[in-house]
């Protein structure tokens, strides 16, 4: 069901994909050469901002007995942490500011606010996510290996309850973030020993531990009497950091047509092949200056995987150059408004808490999920279809075909059908079951 030969999914020929890779080399190249002091001033500013934001919360909370002061005190730290995590840590972690030669502004001395060791969140993150971006198997942020996003995952009886895991992974969001690279799991399933996992794990409670001093004795001791309103009111402001950092994450990974890949289409994969990889297994969603802000820049999802290292407040602009060169190869630029992409994101997660031979759309050409066999399964698309440009230089690939593979899939009321077991296609398996055991 995953791609394993984008270039046969992506309709573009070896040159093309050369030519894709040459652009975006250039583009990368050009928007380094000009970082410079205007680039500065943001992370310095935006830090100071941040840190005055914060400030002026803890300081509302010490008079968190009043209402007023109390839900004050919360939206103002709540912004804070959703600054410092995802807008400042995230993107100082990806060594974005590293070129400044700061040693207050630099991936190898930040430790965030969050309960993950910035250490630990680098190698799962900078390392695992972003190189093996939705390869199945190898990118243990498909599914955070708790949700099932793909029909690639094996249905076990635990994904009947994905709706009550997913509201808890969204609430502790930065907890599972905390003890991820821990991976407990592997101690519990017998792939790791006690004695290799243990450091990790003591590092971790180390950071949980200051965190929740920090958030939940020293900080609520400056209130006096007001102890356990402004213990609350951290804890919500934490609740509110979590929610929004998985609702950003998870438009950019895991709404329609974010594809996902085979271990197959790595092991064979050139440097032009992984930008576009990043491309098409990506996704944004558009908002004005503060969403973009408040979400770290990565409803430029796109860009950021492109460019995992290029200072985030010059994504937007990059991100006109990619999505032109998308338009001019007939490639999709997977991108919509915030509500709808976490609306397509929460429908997959939904659609999948149910096995697969309760899903009525083809495995290789569902909302959630393609691969390149679809257009072969469907010679009525593929017809209309041709890799490269034509003699005239027009082409019709990828974007074009997906609409077209999109009006093949079975409606709302033909997937109800399909999963009470009444449809046509239901009764064809029937009757050849029936005349197969006949014969």
């Amino acid at each position: 069901m995953a791609i394993d030969n984008i270039k046969a999914y992506s309709h573009l020929t070896d040159e093309d994909i050369r030519e894709i890779g040459r652009r975006l080399d250039a583009i990368k190249e050009e928007f380094e050469a000009d970082l410079g002091e205007k680039d500065v001033r943001y992370i310095k500013s935006l830090i100071r901002t941040q840190r005055y934001i914060e400030i002026a919360g803890r300081g509302a909370l010490i008079f968190s007995g009043y209402r007023p002061a109390w839900l004050a005190g919360v939206a103002l730290l709540s912004l804070s942490k959703i600054l410092e995590n995802l807008e400042i840590g995230h993107n100082v972690m990806h060594g974005q500011w590293d070129w400044m030669n700061d040693p207050e502004i630099h991936s190898t001395t930040w430790e965030w606010d969050n309960v993950c060791p910035s250490s630990q969140w680098m190698h799962t993150h900078n390392f695992a996510h972003h190189k093996y971006t939705n390869i199945l198997g190898m990118d243990t942020d498909v599914g955070y290996g708790v949700l099932r996003v793909t029909r690639d995952r094996k249905w076990t009886p635990m994904h009947a309850f994905q709706p009550v895991i997913n509201v808890t992974l969204a609430s502790l969001f930065q907890w599972a973030v905390g003890f991820y690279d821990v991976e407990l799991g592997k101690v519990a399933a017998g792939r790791a020993t006690w004695k290799e996992t243990a450091p990790k794990f003591w590092e971790t409670m180390r950071k949980a531990g200051t965190q929740g001093l920090r958030d939940y004795v020293l900080f609520p001791a400056l209130s006096g009497p007001n102890f356990m309103r402004t213990v609350s009111a951290n804890a919500t402001a934490n609740f509110v950091r979590s929610v929004w950092a998985y609702a950003v994450i998870f438009c950019g990974h895991f709404p329609d047509e974010a594809e996902t890949f085979t271990k197959e289409q790595w092991k064979n994969e050139t440097r032009d092949e992984w930008y576009l990889r990043q491309m098409l297994g990506s996704a944004n969603f558009r908002g004005g200056k503060i969403l973009t802000i408040l979400s770290g820049n990565l409803n430029y999802q796109i860009e950021h995987h492109l460019y995992p290292d290029m200072p985030s407040n010059r994504l937007a602009e990059i991100g006109k150059r990619v999505e032109a060169i998308c338009e001019e190869f007939d490639l999709p630029y997977n991108t919509d408004s915030f509500p709808v992409q976490l609306l397509k994101v929460q429908k997959t997660l939904l659609k999948l808490t149910l096995p697969n031979k309760y899903l009525a759309a083809d495995r290789d050409n569902a909302p959630e999920v393609r691969s390149n066999a679809a257009f072969t399964k469907y010679p009525e698309v593929s017809e209309k279809l041709w890799v490269g440009a034509d003699e005239n230089g027009q082409r019709a690939g990828l974007r074009t075909g997906l609409p077209l593979l999109a009006q093949l899939r079975p409606t709302v009321k033909e997937a109800m059908l399909n999963f009470t077991g009444r449809t046509p296609e239901w009764r064809r398996k029937v009757a050849a079951a029936e005349a197969q055991k006949a014969v």
